[in-house]
């Protein structure tokens, strides 16, 4: 008999919609390194990566180094070309797909990740069906608003990490962005933990994994992996 063929893992990477930085006149989007690092781990350990965006279609990129190998890997890649041209948004996906849900990085996210409730929605359902919840630098700023069935926060009392304050701070945008996601983290039950300014950080509470900021992009798609083992 032929062995019985097992569909892979599957992660879904949540992107940015938002292209404007506040009222800088900058533009932003989500980070390509932080779709691009978690992106190689996932397909390196032979799972499958599909690619969502908040307003469907293709998002915004910033901070794209196509010197950095996985970035133009990335850039590259018919499919991830295709994906992000089709990006669904997040009311027409089905989480029973997915075994993590990452939500990347990018100033964007802190306008359009809070407050969305098919986003919060998506993510609760991966997480209640078992799946893990990742994100990343400024994408947990879904996490401010991503509420399970019973109606408490997901990161009440869990421990998390953040683009933090202090970074915020040294690249001159903590007025710009509607606000500080450490600070927010912290005020909503969460216990915050940080490293040194863009120093690699990655925090695993249960199905929870987060990171601090582009440097931790695949350690947390490291983590998601070996928790979504767990």
């Amino acid at each position: 008999m032929s062995p019985a063929f097992t569909h892979p893992k599957m992660a879904l990477l949540v992107l940015t919609s938002h292209s404007e930085l506040g009222d800088s006149g900058k533009n932003t989007g989500y980070t390509v390194s932080e779709a691009a690092d978690p992106w190689r781990v996932f397909v390196e350990a032979g799972w499958g990566v599909h690619v969502a965006s908040v307003a469907g279609g293709r998002p915004p990129a910033d901070g794209l180094d196509l010197t950095q190998p996985n970035q133009q890997a990335w850039t590259l890649n018919q499919e991830i070309t295709h994906q992000l041209e089709s990006a669904p948004s997040p009311e027409h996906v089905n989480p029973a797909i997915y075994d993590v849900i990452y939500f990347v990085g990018g100033h964007g996210a802190m306008w359009d990740f809070p407050d969305n409730g098919p986003l919060a929605a998506l993510g609760a359902a991966v997480y209640e069906r078992g799946g893990v919840v990742a994100a990343v630098c400024h994408g947990p700023a879904v996490l401010t608003t991503l509420r399970l069935s019973n109606g408490s926060l997901l990161i009440d009392g869990r421990k998390v990490s953040s683009f933090t304050d202090s970074e915020e701070k040294a690249i001159h945008l903590a007025s710009t962005v509607p606000f500080l996601l450490q600070s927010r983290l912290t005020s909503l039950g969460a216990v915050h933990s940080s490293a040194p300014n863009w120093a690699e950080h990655v925090v695993t509470d249960g199905r929870l994994v987060t990171g601090q900021n582009p440097a931790s992009a695949a350690g947390v798609a490291t983590a998601a992996i070996a928790a979504a083992a767990g």
